[in-house]
């Protein structure tokens, strides 16, 4: 199995635009190393908050990438 990132809004509507990337992870570590990264470009193209997919299982979510004031 890989894991793949879920895009959404906050009402948890799936966000799917051709420019958001499709990437698939061999492990969780490198998946979380990814979003490390990447969530501030992800936010910019209208993403509110992700989860984290194992195949068909959610590994957990939502996750905000909205900063914490």
């Amino acid at each position: 199995m890989s894991f793949i990132w879920r895009f959404e809004t906050t009402e948890n509507e799936l966000v799917d635009l051709p420019e958001l990337p499709a990437e698939r992870f061999p492990t969780q570590a490198d998946a979380e190393s990814w979003i490390g990264e990447a969530w501030r470009e992800l936010l910019d193209q209208g993403v509110d908050q992700v989860r984290l997919l194992e195949g068909d299982r959610e590994v957990y979510g939502p996750m905000s990438l909205h900063p914490v004031d």
